[in-house]
């Protein structure tokens, strides 16, 4: 199986027991990133900023005339690429009066601000008299060619330390309302259907008829839809309950404590449990009670880059079939036992959620490259990221919360001291996004945070240091990404997407 630069979510989930030894041959990467662009700033300047109405196209699927308050017409309005906007970088000295000064000529020659922020100039050095300089980061209606937008460049020039006209830069296509994720939610590496040769369900014809339905379900779901709910089988339930019970009393030795609190509360709010399978649904909203994260079906495995953007918008693709009842603890994919078990759980942690989207606002527009980096950080941590807690070494990785044998071989590493004990490693993202991983046998390297606030801090200041064509913001307000800077959406469009140009 081939790791491709946009590493799958979830490659396979090979769990075999073999000795009591599990082998896995799974997992791609999913990643996510909270920007901070936007909210640099500080000095005598502050931070100044008006918030921007950037666009977005018309969405694929029929849709209703309001989205949660919000029209057809304003969702255009906010995610539609604006090609009659100019974006203007501006750097000036520290003084009072300074801004006045700059805003003065756009009041003159009547040019309307979009948005308006600011940014220290880190890298330069202080003045004699201790003046910092700072960049200011302008949108405004108008393009050269403009008489007053022309006039107002002309006066601008000569007070300003360097006034640039920033052309607006081609990036990949990402989504910038969370009701663009229907254009990519169908865009999976694989069906949900079509099954290996070695799939334990591959001779079952019910089985694969299920899973059909369930696909199919998937791709009807729309972003402003209620999740449906899925009446599992006796057979279903089962392989749930050998799952669960399996897992439960590792949890209890090797689990971090965010994830031990939070699958307490969803005992108690969302019917977790061994002997019934929880609804998408009921998590879904609860979670997003407690962290602003939802889950949205999907029908089978996307591409990192499509997988990492959902995060941006505290949304996480789940698939919602499970395993073959013949071999309960075994799967050649990620199933509901995985997305409900490893991963729903630990969305309840506020620092846990912030660390996810920051990868996902990173991966907006990213270059393959930046992809790749972004889903080996978030392999080596959301997947199978350990961190410190009284001295012991304790999971909060997906990947090992819901692998009965993978996660005694990470978190009693200090009890053993044979030849296969896996290597610990500080949690840097700058190394685990170049760290290569195996995808059919246990990780030789794990890499340990000293807590889920250091985590995301490492994480939230490796992705301000990534080569990225903007910095985004995410509005939880409208659900819409604002970005610094206008740009094009050009590489990679939806199929949907392209058929409205």
């Amino acid at each position: 199986m081939m790791k491709s630069v946009a590493i799958r979510r979830l490659v396979s989930l090979h769990y075999r027991k073999k000795n009591d030894i599990q082998r896995r041959c799974w997992l791609s990467t999913k990643s996510h990133t909270l920007n901070r662009g936007l909210r640099a700033g500080g000095g005598g300047f502050g931070q100044q900023r008006v918030e921007a109405s950037s666009s977005m196209s018309v969405p694929c699927h029929t849709a209703p005339t309001k989205m949660d308050g919000l029209s057809i017409q304003r969702v255009q309005d906010l995610t539609n690429d604006d090609t009659n906007q100019t974006s203007l970088l501006v750097e000036l000295t520290d003084r009072v009066g300074v801004l006045h000064d700059v805003l003065k000529y756009f009041w003159k020659h009547e040019v309307n601000i979009s948005r308006i922020e600011s940014r220290p100039v880190i890298e330069c050095k202080l003045h004699e008299d201790s003046r910092r300089k700072f960049d200011f980061f302008v949108d405004f209606d108008g393009q050269r060619g403009d008489p007053n937008v022309d006039a107002l460049l002309k006066e601008l020039i000569p007070i300003a330390d360097k006034c640039l006209v920033l052309d607006n830069k081609e990036v990949h296509w990402f989504p910038r309302h969370i009701s663009e994720l229907d254009k990519i939610v169908n865009r999976t590496l694989d069906a949900g259907v079509d099954l290996e040769a070695d799939h334990p369900g591959i001779n079952d014809q019910q089985y694969r008829s299920r899973r059909e339905y369930l696909a199919e379900a998937a791709k009807n779901y729309r972003w402003n839809d209620t999740i449906p709910i899925v009446e599992y089988s006796a057979d279903e339930i089962k392989t749930w309950s050998k799952v669960y019970e399996t897992l439960e009393p590792l949890w209890e030795k090797y689990a971090c404590k965010e994830f031990l609190q939070a699958i307490a509360l969803m005992k108690i709010n969302c019917g977790y449990g061994r002997d019934m399978i929880p609804q998408q649904r009921e998590i879904s909203s609860w979670l997003k009670q407690q962290t602003g994260f939802q889950l949205r079906p999907v029908a089978g495995l996307l591409s990192s880059r499509d997988f990492l953007n959902g995060l941006a918008f505290r949304i996480f693709f789940s698939t919602q079939y499970i395993r073959h009842h013949s071999k309960p603890l075994y799967t050649p994919e990620p199933d509901i036992c995985h997305e409900l078990l490893g991963h729903a759980p630990m969305f309840a942690d506020s620092d846990f959620a912030d660390f996810s989207q920051e990868i996902g606002l990173a991966s907006l527009g990213a270059s393959d490259d930046e992809i790749k980096k972004l889903a080996n950080c978030y392999w080596h941590s959301v997947e199978f990221g350990l961190c410190r807690e009284d001295g012991s070494v304790k999971a909060y990785g997906a990947g090992l919360l819901s692998s009965f044998g993978e996660i005694e071989h990470a978190c009693s590493n200090h009890l053993r001291n044979n030849s296969d004990k896996p290597q610990l490693m500080a949690w840097d993202p700058s190394i685990a996004s170049y760290q290569d991983f195996p995808i059919t046998a246990y990780q030789p390297v794990y890499f340990v945070a000293e807590s889920m606030q250091d985590a995301k801090q490492r994480m939230r200041s490796f992705c301000e240091g990534l080569h990225r064509p903007f910095f985004a913001h995410f509005n939880h307000v409208n659900q819409t990404v604002q970005i610094d800077r206008p740009v094009k959406r050009t590489v990679g469009i939806p199929e949907c997407e392209a058929s409205f140009i």
